[in-house]
């Protein structure tokens, strides 16, 4: 081996493990297909339930309070369901690529993200409570989508870049939802369903494949 490629080589093996280090890098991007699938079959469950897309304010507010608290309980349900199936299958597929590529999954950097992750998360939840609470449904699905944008952005930092972009398209659109009430359900369902499918998939092939 040609003695000039030693320096090169030795920089690039201490960048590697300086990133590795620093990064949270086994977020496995088969998690985000999973949660995408989850999350798409939960909105078709809602939509075949509630017989409407359009849980905007003025469709709501017309139905009865029996109506109303029946609707607002199911969509509860359903969303707890993804929320607790799209945690189950994204924290198998990370473990899994952890083990694979013999990253710990429990680390200083794990333990940093998790948190940055969790207090947006647990903020817009208590938010979406609030405002189930008060029974105004419209704005929980566009919350919902820009404080999941909000956590994934707070959390690439601790990982790879690609997070921020995703963080950032679910921003967006839950901030575009507010002004298409009449669609919440079939955007939140391209938030949670079409964005995580794209970015899981554009994930598995750019870093699974080659781990």
């Amino acid at each position: 081996m040609d003695s000039s490629n030693r320096p090169l080589e030795t920089l690039t093996e201490i960048r590697d493990l300086m990133q590795r280090s620093s990064k949270f890098l086994s977020l496995s991007g088969l998690s985000g297909v999973s949660a995408g699938i989850v999350a798409l079959v939960g909105a078709l469950v809602a939509y075949l339930r509630l017989k409407t897309d359009a849980l905007s304010y003025e469709s709501t507010s017309q139905l009865s309070e029996l109506t109303r608290g029946e609707m607002m309980r199911f969509v509860l349900i359903d969303g707890t369901i993804v929320l607790v199936v799209a945690l189950t299958l994204g924290m198998f597929f990370t473990i899994r690529k952890a083990q694979k590529v013999g990253q710990p999954i429990w680390s200083s950097t794990s333990k940093r993200l998790i948190v940055s992750l969790i207090i947006p998360l647990i903020t817009g939840g208590i938010f979406c409570l609030a405002m189930f609470y008060r029974g105004i449904l419209w704005v929980s699905f566009p919350a919902t989508l820009i404080f999941y944008g909000l956590a994934l952005l707070n959390a690439s930092k601790y990982t790879v870049r690609d997070l921020e972009y995703l963080g950032i398209s679910e921003v967006v659109l839950g901030l575009i939802s507010l002004f298409l009430t009449g669609y919440n359900l079939l955007v939140w369902a391209i938030g949670f369903g079409v964005l995580n499918i794209i970015y899981g998939t554009v994930m598995y092939f750019k870093y699974d494949r080659k781990s």
